[in-house]
């Protein structure tokens, strides 16, 4: 057991130095490296290089790419157009239309942090215009905006398909009903707020209005379903989807809305160049980790602690999404992935459960990580965004991550809600 300990202490005692979570990773992986007695300065530069040297992970820099796009271009606002047009009609319509734009930006960038600075910077002036709190409004931003790593096309998900050999099609298509429900969830207690702060502001548009943001709405709407509808029947892989997604993007902004310039495009590269390569760094450093785990055996180790609850799946899942929930308070959503996933992945197949359903609770219960202090990352972009002091965004926002939460040991309890809609759409 003492190579568990040397991990979990290495790892938070780095963690709490501040270092960045790719050296951590680094360092982590050359502490278990000397533990196992087999000290070599290149092996960790040979396996970042094979970690990170992994075809259906090429698929993030395409999905980064074309969310960038679709944000400098003008398709974003268009998103928020349409849901207003849809459902800004009742009372706290500006609410409602933020959480089904949230929906259908989660169908186009796959990213968290990505959709709540895309949306926050939209919506959050005009709901501070209409009167909302500003706590309020930011906390239905961000919890918003945990649909991008649950709703295909996830570029979390992939990062867990390609980590533990699990098909990236079916992680999309187990993602998209939960993600609805999620959206669902959101809206039901939106509902309730919407009469206890005493917002009645509505959104209504004229006819001529409503046909031009229905026509240049439509090719966002579309690229969800062309790229789910692709990958579902197999017209290309996750990886070509997202080579899709970049180009029909730049089709869009450039050629049908005529808002992205080619130097505009250049700079759009150049960021989306920049994020890739954080994250592939992250992959590359946890994939050294992830070889000392295993060389270390600590999945082994993980499994004799929590052999009480093998016998009964569903009490272990809850204790492992209480332990998750525990580390995506401290550390961001992709390197929890690279690290926790193979070290519970053989634990749940021992158990007899679905390595599908488990991925998708597993990217759920990260993904409330991100909205949760003191390392919610979308909670200091949404606090950046709108001006929000943090202890406003998260006091106001606890009935939305409650609900979250509570869809989330739902489907812990109910894994049907899950898997029989996966199965009828693959």
């Amino acid at each position: 057991m003492q190579e568990l300990y040397y991990f979990f202490g290495s790892l938070f005692l780095f963690l709490c130095m501040g270092i960045p979570i790719s050296l951590v990773l680094v360092l982590c992986a050359m502490v278990l490296m000397y533990t196992s007695g087999m000290w070599d300065i290149m092996t960790i530069p040979n396996i970042m290089l094979d970690g990170a040297n992994n075809y259906p992970l090429m698929a993030i820099p395409f999905f980064v790419f074309a969310g960038e796009i679709m944000a400098a271009g003008g398709l974003s606002k268009r998103v928020v157009q349409l849901a207003q047009l849809l459902i800004g009609r009742v009372k706290g319509g500006l609410g409602y239309a933020a959480i089904v734009a949230s929906v259908i930006f989660a169908g186009l960038m796959g990213s968290s942090v990505g959709e709540a600075a895309a949306l926050g910077g939209l919506l959050l002036p005009m709901m501070a215009q209409a009167g909302y709190h500003p706590g309020r409004a930011g906390g239905l931003i961000a919890s918003s905006a945990i649909l991008g790593p649950i709703i295909p096309p996830s570029t979390n998900f992939i990062i867990l398909g390609a980590t533990v050999s699990l098909s990236v099609t079916r992680l999309f298509m187990i993602g998209l009903f939960p993600g609805l429900m999620l959206g669902m969830a959101l809206m039901f207690v939106w509902f309730f707020i919407v009469r206890k702060d005493g917002y009645t502001e509505t959104i209504t548009f004229t006819r001529e209005e409503a046909i031009r943001i229905v026509k240049d709405s439509s090719p966002a709407f579309m690229l969800p379903v062309l790229l789910l509808g692709g990958i579902r029947f197999g017209i290309f892989t996750p990886t070509e989807g997202g080579a899709f997604a970049a180009i029909f993007a730049i089709c869009v902004c450039m050629l049908y809305y005529r808002e992205l310039s080619f130097r505009q495009l250049l700079r759009v590269s150049a960021a989306a160049a920049r994020t890739s390569a954080v994250v592939m760094l992250v992959v590359a450093t946890a994939s050294a980790v992830a070889y000392f785990i295993t060389l270390a055996q600590i999945p082994n180790q993980v499994a004799n602690l929590f052999s009480p609850f093998i016998d009964s799946p569903t009490i272990l899942l809850m204790v492992i999404m209480l332990f998750l929930l525990a580390a995506g308070m401290v550390m961001d959503l992709t390197p929890n992935v690279l690290i926790f996933a193979p070290v519970f992945y053989p634990l749940i197949l021992q158990a007899g459960i679905d390595p599908y359903h488990f991925g998708l609770l597993f990217i759920l219960n990260l993904g409330i990580g991100v909205i949760t202090p003191p390392v919610g990352t979308v909670l200091y972009v949404v606090c950046g965004i709108g001006n929000i002091k943090i202890q406003n965004l998260v006091s106001k926002m606890l009935p939305f991550v409650i609900a979250e939460v509570v869809i989330l040991f739902l489907l812990v309890i109910f894994p049907k809600l899950s898997l029989v809609p996966m199965r009828w759409l693959m």
